[in-house]
Order: structure tokens, then C-alpha cells, then sequence
């Protein structure tokens, strides 16, 4: 009876990871080989320039072929895919270079979070069941945002799954603490660590996973300290000792995994302090610009909702979270109420801290996604329980079931559509070498990929930084260089929304005059008007769409980097006689 118990659920699990595979692996190579995705082109330019040291003196030097000298991201990620490049390299030497290493990192992106959808699945059973843990697991196999990300080698995926690893490790270490696993849940930590320095939340988690004992003896008794006074010394030495284990298997692993954040400090410590300014000041690069008058915690709601999951998921989810909280607070006696909490702390402090910065890129909150699929599922098994003493008839409970899931899979399908069809720079490419005389001029905006890509003409192009626009003197050079060329090619909404979006708004966000893009506003308003002696010929689109119906999905609103990457808008403009 127990194995016939097990078989449909282990079956459920596979068909859920096989379909996870189908939707992350399918279309992996989405820039037809021609690495469009910033980003992961920076970590696969840093690693293939490492080399493995000669020397025990070499490897300790800051100078090191090992050190990638590049701490935007932790280094663990570039070493892990320098290593499976070269062994992918036995089958086909180019995916050890740079031509195709960025494939096999993407497919490290996509095993990674298959992996992250198991352990979904381990941490909703160990807390619930298995029926929650299936229905967390698909949730999480469907989310958009996942699917997208795993389609790209940047990191967050594999920061993901450390992350819901630590958290499943200290559950684990709570129910039992031991040194083994005080080692497992900083060994966890530490690859997190390693992988990006913003998983420093978790340490949250892991303070309440030692704590927490403690403060439920305070919640029972709030007005009684001579009860739980007592408990001090206890709560004390397990503090020192499970604290001290989980500190240094934490340090050793992160140094490990990233020596060189030791080896180089002052070239990691700066390049840190740079990212920190730009989580604080929009302002600190021009990549940034975008998330001027972001309104914190309400962008990435937003985004989660319209694009991340999709309306219906994410209504989901977010009642899942409330219900959660509510549950946490009136169940405290509960056995799993613990549990429970160290979930919820970590989910509130992970985005009470990332949610509240300058900048809101939705890969931000990629390590929360697990935790909201988790959450939907078991506001979803809650609320089936209720229906089942409503609801008698069985056919209508499948009927809604079956109109909920289905609508839920329509916003991933919708958005597997862009991987049907090649990239839209690449068309843009492909229209640009077949329309375009190769003794034409070609502008094209900095700060953004240049088109045309591949092929075997070589246009003379001139570069506008438009970015500089508020410089008079730039803005002279740019018009100048406008009277020279024959196209102008806009390659993505990376500039043009943004900059009008702000210059639209400096009064009402209080933008310094300095830095109030005035003159690339009126510069776009005439380029899309004709004013500029310019008219749109070509313009490339690829957005999601609704199977079988066929209805496009406008996403141009989402966070830039949702359609940037792998779906972004080109429009090529013509100079015509005025």
C-alpha cells in the first residue's frame, strides 16, 4: 500500500520536472549564437580569460590567471562554468570558448533550476505534504519569470537555488541541530554567498533558526521574564556553539568558492561599494536611469504580478504570503509554527532590504519566487479542503480546477511564444544587410547593442550618446552627426523610454536640473514626429501571445530587462528628403 502510495506522486513529480525541462531548454540558444544578453556576455568575457595557476605562489598572487578581477557577481558562478565548459569541451572544443560556453551555461541555468523545483517539492512536504509540495513545484514550473531567467547564464538562478537550499538545510538543522548539519546549512550559505553577496538576508533566517526556540518561550510569556530568564544561558550556548559552527563553515566555503574576495580585497571591496551606490542613487549609471521615481516595494509587486507569475499566480501567491502571516501569528503553538516562520522572516527581510533599493531589476526577486509558488500551493490545498465540505460533486471541483490551471498556463504558454520565432535584433539584422546599400551611414544609440549583427558587410557607423544630451556641447555633436547619416536604428527601449519618462517627470520626483534629460525628450520627439527628416521603415516586435487565440500581449511596460534581453522592440529610421 505505501509503494502504490508513492508511484502516482513520484510520476506527478517527473511529469512536472520533465515539463520544467521542455520550457526552460526549449529554445536555449534564442540569439541564434550571437550572445544578446549583457550580463551574461560580461561573465562568459571573464571566464574565458581564466587559466588555472601554475603555482601554489601564483594562485595566492592578486595578479593570479585565476582571479577574474570582476565582483559585480560572486566568482563561483565563472568558476563553475570555466570547469563544465572544459569537460563539455571533450564533445565539441568551441563550448570551452567563447563562441558557444555561453550554451553551456545556460543549460547549467536550466539543470540548476530543476533543481530548485525539487527542493521545492522537499520543503512543501517536509512542512505539509506531498500534495502541496506537487502543486508548489508546478507553480513554480510555470512561472514566467524562472522560465525566462533560465534561459540566460547571469547568476540568478543559481543564487535561487542556494538560497532555497539554505532555507530547506535550516529547517532541517531546526528539527534537529547537530553539528552536521550547523556544517550543511553553512556550507549552503557560504556557495550563496559566493554566488552573489546580496544573499547576506538569509542571515536572518539563520539567527531565527537558532533563536527561535527562545523567542517562542518570550511570545508565550510576554509579561513573565522569570520564566523564560532562565532558558538565557541555554539559548546562550547554543547561540556560541551552533553559531560558531555555521560561521566558519560559512567562511570557509565562501572563501573556496571565491578566494579571491580574501587574495584581492581591495578590488573586491570596491567593486562592491559600486554596486551598493547603485543600489542607493538610480542615478549612478546610466543603465540605471530607468528606475528614476521607481516607487520601492510597489515596482516589484507590480512586476511580479503583470509578468513575473502572471495576474492569476501571483493574486495567488500573495494571498498565500497574507494567509501565511495570519496563520503564523494565531497558530504559535502550532508544530510547524517555527518552520513556518523562518520562511516568512526570510521572505519579509529579503524583500523589506532588496525591495527598498534605487534600482528594481525583477531578477532581484528571483529568490522569492520559490517561496510564493510555496505559499500559492498552500493557500490552494487550504481552500480546496474548504470546497470539498461546499462542493459535493466531484465533476464541478474538477471543472474549477481545471479552469484554474488552465488559465494559469496560458501566461507561460503566451510567453514561450517568443522562443518560436528568431530574435528580433536578428531580423532586424537580416532586414538591415538585404535593404540597406553598404555605403550608407549608420547611427546607433550607446549604451545599447549595435545592429546590424553578423553578416558580411561593414557599414561605416557613428555612435549618439544620447545619454549626454544635457551637455550642450554633446547635444551640438549629436545633431551634427544626424546630418551625416542615412539611418538611425533604435535597437531596444533602453533609452528612449526612460529618458522621456523622466524628462516628463523631473518636476514631480524633484530631478536635479543637471540631470533632467530635457533635450534627448524634444531629440526623440522629433526623431518619431519626421521633424528630424527621418521616417520609420522598418520596426521589429516579438510579444508574448495568447495560444490559439492569437491575442499579442503588450509587455513594452514591464521592467526593461523583462524584453531587453531576449524580445526587445527595434525600429530603424530613414532619412528622407524634407
Amino acid at each position: 500500500m505505501r509503494t502504490a502510495l508513492k508511484r502516482p506522486f513520484l510520476l506527478y513529480l517527473l511529469s512536472i520536472l520533465a515539463l520544467a525541462g521542455l520550457l526552460r531548454f526549449y529554445g536555449i540558444n534564442w540569439d541564434q549564437g550571437h550572445h544578446l544578453h549583457p550580463d551574461e556576455r560580461a561573465i562568459v568575457m571573464f571566464t574565458t580569460s581564466l587559466q588555472f595557476p601554475s603555482t601554489i605562489s601564483e594562485f595566492l598572487s592578486p595578479e593570479s590567471p585565476w582571479n577574474p578581477h570582476f565582483f559585480a557577481y560572486g566568482n563561483f558562478p565563472l568558476y563553475l562554468l570555466k570547469i563544465v565548459g572544459l569537460i563539455a569541451s571533450n564533445f565539441d572544443p568551441s563550448f570551452a570558448l567563447y563562441d558557444k560556453i555561453n550554451l553551456v551555461g545556460r543549460f547549467i541555468s536550466g539543470f540548476f533550476d530543476l533543481g530548485t523545483i525539487f527542493f521545492v517539492f522537499l520543503l512543501a512536504k517536509k512542512l505539509f505534504n506531498k500534495k502541496v509540495g506537487i502543486l508548489a513545484s508546478f507553480f513554480y514550473t510555470i512561472s514566467v519569470f524562472p522560465i525566462q531567467t533560465s534561459h540566460f547564464y547571469a547568476v540568478d538562478i543559481l543564487l535561487t537555488f542556494f538560497i532555497l537550499l539554505t532555507l530547506y538545510q535550516l529547517i532541517k538543522f531546526y528539527e534537529k541541530p547537530s553539528v552536521k548539519n550547523s556544517i550543511f546549512v553553512g556550507v549552503c550559505f557560504g556557495a550563496s554567498l559566493a554566488t552573489k553577496i546580496s544573499a547576506i538576508p538569509l542571515l536572518a533566517a539563520v539567527i531565527a533558526a537558532i533563536a527561535i526556540d527562545f523567542l517562542l518561550i518570550i511570545i508565550k510569556q510576554p509579561h513573565k521574564p522569570h520564566i523564560w530568564f532562565p532558558h538565557v544561558p541555554v539559548f546562550l550556548k547554543r547561540l556560541m556553539s551552533d553559531g560558531i559552527v555555521i560561521t566558519v563553515s560559512t567562511a570557509i566555503t565562501f572563501v573556496i568558492l571565491q578566494p579571491y574576495a580574501i587574495i584581492d580585497f581591495s578590488t573586491f571591496w570596491r567593486q562592491n561599494m559600486e554596486q551598493s551606490q547603485m543600489t542607493r542613487d538610480a542615478f549612478t549609471f546610466p543603465y540605471t536611469l530607468q528606475y528614476v521615481g521607481k516607487i520601492p516595494y510597489l515596482y516589484e509587486l507590480k512586476n511580479i504580478f503583470f509578468w513575473g507569475q502572471g495576474p492569476i499566480l501571483a493574486t495567488l501567491s500573495f494571498l498565500g504570503t497574507l494567509y501565511m502571516i495570519i496563520h503564523i501569528i494565531k497558530k504559535q503553538k502550532e508544530k510547524k509554527w517555527a518552520q513556518e516562520l523562518i520562511l516568512i522572516i526570510f521572505l519579509l527581510c529579503y524583500f523589506a532590504v532588496v525591495g527598498k533599493f534605487a534600482v528594481g531589476w525583477m531578477r532581484y526577486m528571483l529568490p522569492l519566487y520559490p517561496l510564493l509558488c510555496l505559499f500559492a500551493a498552500i493557500l490552494i490545498y487550504k481552500l480546496n479542503q474548504i470546497l470539498q465540505t461546499k462542493i459535493k460533486s466531484n465533476l464541478i471541483l474538477n471543472t474549477l480546477y481545471l479552469i484554474l490551471y488552465t488559465s494559469i498556463l496560458v501566461w507561460p504558454l503566451s510567453f514561450m511564444n517568443i522562443y518560436t520565432q528568431p530574435n528580433t535584433r536578428v531580423l532586424a539584422s537580416e532586414w538591415i544587410y538585404k535593404n540597406i546599400p553598404e555605403d550608407k551611414i549608420i547611427a546607433r544609440e550607446h549604451w545599447d547593442d549595435g545592429l546590424p549583427i553578423g553578416g558580411n558587410i561593414v557599414y561605416k557607423n557613428f555612435e549618439l550618446p544620447i545619454y549626454g544630451m544635457q551637455d550642450p556641447v554633446t547635444e551640438k555633436q549629436i545633431y551634427q552627426t544626424i546630418e551625416e547619416v542615412d539611418y538611425i536604428i533604435i535597437a531596444s527601449n533602453r533609452l528612449h523610454i526612460p529618458l522621456q519618462r523622466i524628462a516628463q517627470n523631473c518636476d514631480k520626483w524633484n530631478v536635479p536640473q543637471d540631470r533632467c534629460p530635457q533635450n534627448a525628450y524634444i531629440y526623440y520627439r522629433q526623431l518619431f514626429n519626421g521633424d528630424l527628416g527621418f521616417k520609420k521603415v522598418a520596426e521589429f516586435e516579438n510579444l508574448p501571445k495568447i495560444p490559439i487565440l492569437n491575442i499579442p500581449i503588450n509587455d513594452q511596460s514591464a521592467d526593461e530587462s523583462f524584453t531587453v534581453y531576449d524580445h526587445p522592440k527595434v525600429m530603424i529610421f530613414e532619412k528622407f528628403n524634407l
